[in-house]
């Protein structure tokens, strides 16, 4: 605390990212990363930018970038907003879509820059509580808000509402804006984009962070009405008016490019879950039904927390909430199959094979 801060400044609890360890040799399973490389196109794009490009402002718009992602998502160009990863592209919907007199409500287990976002731009929030299975429940959601954002598979829990729920939602919200946050979608579900031109108070974020595996990068998007991509430009540009530089732009663009790669790196993701939720069953855990890169799980007989520490003492990184209802649960990324077979390992030493 300083006074020099400003008023909110002393409000803020900030939100905490995963550890970055600048370790070598760890199994890292912390931060849902993706365990595979970038398309081999990224890299050309990447070593093709040339020092006078890199002189030059970028286009401020991306508009190269946002045809290419409309053109694939069946959109117009108008209906898609860039910005520096879809963490930046929510705190624009926030501030543009999220502030009204009436409530914003989320999961009271989702996303957890959420709050961190309503209490930086001063929104009014209530959170829904999940189910006891842990599903969301939309009928579950008052029709009069101020909007509602819900992550789609929900994080950390991974589990997935079908396009039937949010239409209901949608339709029961008619009023408002409902914010749909895709993150880990490519790894099992249907996205709700097919619901944009049905409904014009559907926004629909997505990443490359995750299944694109350009975490590295920053590149997230918006999709949705006209009318709301234009506010998300309007704030951007009161605040930012270049957030992908040159580089970022090139190289995301050869990504949307290769839909071979990019669905051939998430199959792989998909296969290597399946089997690590059926090893981990056998070893006494319960793991939620995932639709994302990464899993939740908990064992009846043994502590998260201290499952944490003691795989971290061996060099294996995963991700333990200290929050209600998941305070016993560890949230563990999909890794490549030697990352898991580590992880196993170390399970099995742990908890025995028996479960």
């Amino acid at each position: 605390m300083s006074r020099y801060w400003s008023d909110v400044v002393n409000t803020l609890t900030p939100y905490v990212p995963g550890e970055q360890p600048l370790l070598d040799k760890l199994v890292k399973l912390n931060t849902n990363e993706s365990p595979y490389p970038p398309s081999p196109r990224v890299m050309e794009a990447i070593n093709a930018v040339s020092s006078d490009a890199l002189r030059l402002y970028p286009d401020p718009e991306s508009v190269v970038l946002r045809q290419a992602i409309a053109a694939r998502c069946g959109l117009q160009t108008e209906q898609v907003f860039v910005g520096n990863g879809s963490d930046e592209v929510l705190a624009l919907a926030f501030m543009a879509l999220l502030k009204h007199r009436l409530p914003l409500y989320f999961p009271d287990v989702s996303y957890s820059f959420y709050p961190v976002w309503s209490a930086m731009f001063d929104i009014t929030y209530r959170t829904v509580p999940l189910g006891g299975d842990f599903s969301i429940d939309t009928a579950a959601y008052p029709v009069k808000n101020g909007g509602i954002i819900m992550p789609n598979p929900n994080a950390p829990t991974g589990m997935l509402m079908s396009l039937d729920s949010i239409r209901a939602l949608l339709q029961r919200s008619a009023e408002s804006v409902v914010v749909i946050d895709e993150a880990y979608i490519d790894f099992g579900g249907q996205s709700a984009t097919h619901l944009i031109d049905e409904y014009d108070n559907l926004l629909v974020v997505q990443t490359l962070s995750k299944s694109r595996a350009l975490a590295g990068l920053r590149v997230g998007f918006a999709l949705g009405s006209k009318t709301l991509i234009e506010a998300l430009g309007r704030v951007k540009n009161s605040f930012n008016s270049y957030p992908l530089d040159v580089i970022a732009q090139r190289a995301a663009l050869a990504s949307i490019e290769d839909e071979d790669y990019f669905r051939d790196s998430c199959m792989r993701v998909i296969n290597t879950r399946k089997t690590l939720c059926s090893a981990m069953g056998l070893l006494g855990f319960d793991v939620l039904p995932s639709g994302a890169n990464f899993i939740l799980a908990s064992h009846s007989r043994y502590s998260a927390r201290e499952l944490f520490s003691s795989l971290r003492d061996q060099g294996i990184l995963v991700r333990y909430f200290d929050k209600p209802r998941i305070d016993n649960h560890l949230r563990i990324t999909i890794g490549t199959d030697e990352d898991n077979e580590a992880l196993l390992i170390a399970l099995r030493v742990l908890v025995g094979n028996d479960g």
